[in-house]
């Protein structure tokens, strides 16, 4: 594989199910893009957008339609067993078999990726993983975020250059959150390329180098997520006024308006109509003597939100 090629490409992806008596639903339609080497990519969109039937088709769990995809080169119909060796998947839904241990689970997983007894990782795992004292317990004892540590682990028994992560924090709280992401950070300073989808925006903000957006089957953007953020027109300032509030004014430069406090308003704006100056003067001309003034700068849900509203 040569060091420009992207770690996966997806080329006019489309999956179409259909079923006796009802109309076929288009999950994909006509998807393109690259997820470059190296990179933290997330991969974003509501519900029933088409991320997890996107995953499941670099997994080989569903048969794409029509399209093309490759893996680390490989092409998933051309060259399938190369491309499963070159990614691993952690899915959304917490799958185990109760009666092994978290040992036993990763050494068969090694075990059916070929890996051989003398190249397994599965201590090397399980304490990147901090579930060395659980090693030898029964997995239906573990905790819902150690379930979801020890799918990480599996995913990773074969030492995949790509690893995909499907909603991987959700039901882990904030501490287990954290040593999981500074895992991955590890991984990716290591060189494996992550995929992340997440409805945490906060944390693919923090996290990825680049941002692809799903809503009903169809790529609605895909840019460096710094670019992306500066996409977003929703802008807020926060003001204190010099009286008590008895009601929040109006003037058409307000997008919207709230009472925060006695004395608090924050009021919305879009910065390619008007300013944060002309949304002060405006707030002067209704009677208010400004006190303190703070801004809000648009974030990755404000660009989520306005680009799935817009693609409705």
């Amino acid at each position: 594989m040569s060091e420009t090629e992207p770690a996966i490409r997806i080329e006019s992806l489309c999956k179409t199910y259909a079923a006796k008596g009802v109309e076929p639903k288009r999950a994909l339609d006509d998807v393109s893009f690259d997820v470059p080497r190296g990179q933290i990519f997330g991969l974003l969109g509501p519900n029933g957008a088409g991320k997890s039937t996107l995953i499941n088709i670099l997994a080989g769990l569903v048969v794409k339609t029509s399209g093309k995809a490759a893996i680390w080169g490989f092409d998933i119909d051309q060259h399938p067993r190369n491309a499963k060796l070159s990614i691993g998947i952690v899915p959304q839904e917490i799958l185990f078999d109760p009666f092994f241990t978290p040992r036993e689970a990763l050494e068969i997983q090694a075990g059916l990726y070929g890996v051989p007894k003398d190249k397994r990782i599965s201590d090397e795992l399980l304490a990147a993983m901090h579930l060395t004292d659980k090693a030898h317990a029964y997995s239906r004892t573990l905790s819902g975020g150690m379930k979801r540590r020890l799918l990480v682990a599996k995913a990773m028994v074969h030492s995949p250059p790509i690893l995909v992560l499907d909603e991987p924090t959700a039901g882990v709280d904030i501490e287990l959150r954290q040593q999981l992401w500074a895992y991955v950070r590890g991984l990716n300073q290591q060189g494996v390329t992550v995929v992340l989808t997440t409805h945490y925006l906060e944390e693919a903000e923090e996290l990825c180098d680049r941002i692809a957006i799903i809503n009903h089957g169809k790529l609605i953007a895909n840019e460096p997520t710094r670019q992306l953020v500066a996409r977003a027109q929703d802008k807020a300032v926060v003001v204190t006024v010099d009286r008590d509030l008895t009601q929040a004014p109006a003037n058409a430069c307000f997008d919207r308006i709230e009472v925060k406090g006695e004395r608090v308003l924050e009021i919305g704006y879009r910065k390619d109509k008007v300013n944060a100056g002309e949304v002060l003067d405006a707030l002067q001309k209704e009677g208010f003597g400004i006190v303190d003034v703070s801004t809000r700068d648009p974030d990755l849900e404000d660009v989520f939100l306005s680009l799935t509203r817009e693609n409705a």
